[in-house]
């Protein structure tokens, strides 16, 4: 099957920030760039880019934004919209596709990137696997966050997918765990990588 053609889409960069899909971000939106970049959100209608920006080692806080970026992020759909008077806003946006940056475009005052949409696969017959390790990482994390664990119980997603991004939000990981995470090959593939980040107790069959 012929890969879909590369979309151009403006970048919204975070320092250290992963978004996985299914999952609810709020975001306050106070730079000129990305005050013109949800200008042109608002008008389009298509969802925008967030994509992480990596921690800068000695030596590379200089270097252009799109040289500190993560190459793999995830579509951003907006959901509402708070304007406030002196033209900042407060915003909420979901969690769409993953997706993998070919090229940057540096022509706006906002930076954009041509990129391609990489959803993440199932993977065949592995409805039981997957099944099965969405229970292991569910309680692995009510116990790394046991004083929640009624609220993680009453939250927690049924499906895997949106358990996996759930689970990546709650869990104790770093910025690169997170992003080891979300570029995985399949779905049963990111669920033993947060398996994996769990404590060793907590990673048992159960």
């Amino acid at each position: 099957m012929t890969p879909p053609l590369p979309t151009i889409i403006p970048l919204f960069p975070l320092p250290d920030l992963v978004l996985f899909p299914g999952l609810v971000l709020p975001l306050y939106v106070f730079e000129q760039r990305y005050r013109d970049l949800l200008a042109d959100t608002r008008r389009s209608g298509e969802p925008f880019g967030v994509v992480r920006i990596l921690e800068a080692a000695d030596g590379e806080q200089n270097k252009p934004l799109h040289d500190r970026l993560a190459r793999v992020g995830t579509l951003a759909h907006l959901r509402s919209v708070t304007d406030h008077d002196d033209g900042t806003a407060s915003i909420v946006v979901v969690g769409g596709e993953r997706f993998r940056i070919l090229d940057f475009d540096t022509s706006h005052s906002y930076l954009s990137a041509a990129v391609q949409e990489d959803p993440l696969p199932e993977g065949p017959n592995q409805q039981d696997m997957t099944a099965a390790l969405s229970r292991r990482l569910l309680d692995g994390l009510l116990s790394v966050r046991a004083a929640d664990a009624g609220a993680i119980k009453e939250h927690a997603p049924q499906e895997p997918l949106l358990l996996a991004s759930f689970a990546a939000t709650l869990l104790p990981l770093s910025g690169d765990q997170r992003e080891q995470a979300l570029d995985t090959i399949d779905l049963l593939d990111r669920l033993e990588t947060l398996i994996s980040f769990l404590p060793r107790n907590d990673r048992a069959l159960n």
